[in-house]
């Protein structure tokens, strides 16, 4: 195998991949290696840690077809370090790899691609696919996977729920304290219900290219696949139900407020520091007469604190919630006025932007 390719391509490609086989916790050494193979003048850098595999396909100069693994982080490197405008020249003598690119030459032990994974397969013709723009699949998921669990004794939980309801397709995430969901494409003509890995999807949205565009998606009964350009992360699901949240989502909050989210914000952000040794907990409370709704905290140790401002309201009420997950949902919000509806008792907290409604977020309270 012999190929040319320059050396910005190859750095781009290597440190796409080179992360899930850095990553790999198995006792297979052939997981920290990269698969580089040369076929029909096309060649395409691989890794697995057999929950996922990343296939990035990388324009050459010239190549001749072969196929040879060598480990991921030495060669990701070794391109990385090498001198801006160079081009690369990978030649396999049997199992030595030989790489040159002007003055600099690096000769790296390879292993035979024998013992490497098969790559997962999904059959395109049967496969459930989805598009939609980049920048709305980033904001999406950035929206919902907050809300991820990372307890792996409830595996369900720890991932983010892509199912499908009155003809659109939506994304949601809950660790039980909390809920996220957003609306992702409008109109959709297949169904599906399928749990991804949050560490899948994060790994998506670290890869995906600045100047790309479209993100296709892909869905079999045991596996996605997401592709952008020549970049293909395919994933295993998570084998599991994700919990009817949508009966969790309150219909009709007595009490709502519209608020100022850059103001809220810094309430709950000052509140935060009193409420460190209490768990976390600040009070929201809205007053009817006075106009008022204010953010407090209580500590014994360390003393307490309000914040108010003027607000149209027109019942009386207070919740008191974790200040993380409230500034965790505000940090994602896009307006500048957010919306919070509660209702007097325990049941969940709803935020979401003033206008825009694609995308909601709802906190158990606490108990005060």
């Amino acid at each position: 195998m012999e190929i040319e390719v320059s050396r910005e391509k190859l750095a781009k490609a290597l440190g796409v991949v080179s992360r899930v086989a850095v990553g790999a916790k198995s006792t297979l050494p052939i997981l920290s290696n990269v698969l580089i193979k040369a076929e029909k003048e096309k060649v395409s850098v691989i890794t697995t840690n057999l929950d996922m595999a990343v296939v990035d396909f990388v324009p050459v100069i010239n190549a001749t077809d072969g196929v040879i693994t060598v480990p991921a982080r030495l060669i990701a490197e070794f391109v990385q370090n090498l001198p801006r405008g160079e081009k690369v020249k990978i030649k396999v003598d049997k199992n030595r790899v030989n790489i040159s690119a002007g003055r600099y030459s690096s000769v790296i032990n390879g292993t035979p691609a024998d013992d490497f994974p098969e790559l997962p397969e999904i059959d395109e013709s049967k496969a459930v696919i989805y598009r939609m723009g980049v920048d709305e699949f980033k904001v999406g998921l950035s929206e919902v996977i907050i809300a991820a669990s990372g307890d792996t004794t409830r595996p369900a939980l720890t991932g983010v729920y892509f199912n499908t309801s009155e003809g659109a397709l939506y994304v949601a995430a809950t660790d039980g304290y909390r809920l996220a969901e957003r609306k992702f494409i409008d109109k959709i003509k297949s169904d599906v219900a399928a749990i991804v890995p949050t560490a899948s999807l994060q790994e998506v949205l670290r890869s995906i290219p600045e100047d790309a565009n479209e993100i296709e998606i892909l869905f079999d009964d045991n596996q996605v696949r997401f592709r952008v350009g020549e970049l293909e992360i395919t994933s295993k699901l998570i084998d599991g139900t994700f919990p009817d949240y949508r009966q969790l989502i309150p219909k009709d909050n007595e009490i709502k407020v519209d608020l100022d989210r850059e103001e809220l914000s810094r309430f709950v952000k000052i509140a935060a520091l009193f409420a460190r040794e209490s768990n976390r907990a600040i009070t929201c409370e809205t007053d009817a007469k006075k106009g008022i709704f204010s953010v407090s905290s209580i500590s014994n140790e360390v003393g307490e604190n309000r914040s108010e401002i003027e607000a149209k309201i027109e019942k009386s009420g207070k919740v008191k919630l974790d200040s993380r997950f409230l500034m965790d949902a505000l940090n994602v919000l896009e307006e500048d006025h957010v919306k919070m509806e509660f209702a007097v008792g325990s049941a969940p907290v709803l935020i979401t932007n003033s206008k825009d409604k694609k995308y909601r977020h709802i906190i158990m309270p606490l108990n005060i």
